[in-house]
């Protein structure tokens, strides 16, 4: 499972148990995130949470790290028997807008913020699979 991280809403994507494919599941607001991740957790199995890692061009943390370190440490505590690591999420809003544009679908359902942020949670949850498995 993995996490777009926001202070506004949390984007959420999956994986299939072969992991082959990410897919978007939901958008959250941070505030309801544990709640959402205990009922998920009883009907679904997550081997691991990728969290996106926010990085500026020069590779030094973005003004939100602390905002997501403070997310990684919540889900460390709540979860303890979840492993959770960190991916660079640098581009991955903008493939996701990318992604959208090329989608074919009308201005305003381009503009749901909420639809990038899953997006780019499935970004995330996809590179770190063709990453994990090479």
């Amino acid at each position: 499972m993995a996490f777009d991280y926001g202070t506004k809403r949390i984007g959420i994507a999956v994986t299939d148990p072969l992991q082959i494919i990410a897919t978007g599941l939901d958008t959250i607001h941070p505030n309801k995130i544990i709640d959402f991740l205990k009922k998920y957790l009883q009907t679904e199995p997550v081997e691991r949470f990728i969290v996106g890692e926010p990085k500026q061009m020069d590779n030094t943390p973005s003004q939100s790290a602390p905002h997501v370190k403070g997310f990684v440490n919540l889900l460390k505590k709540t979860f303890p028997d979840i492993p959770v690591e960190m991916l660079d999420e640098r581009f991955t809003s903008k493939m996701a807008s990318a992604a959208i544009l090329q989608s074919g679908l009308k201005k305003m359902d381009r503009q749901n913020k909420e639809r990038v942020d899953t997006i780019s949670a499935t970004i995330l949850l996809q590179s770190w699979m063709e990453k994990s498995n090479f």
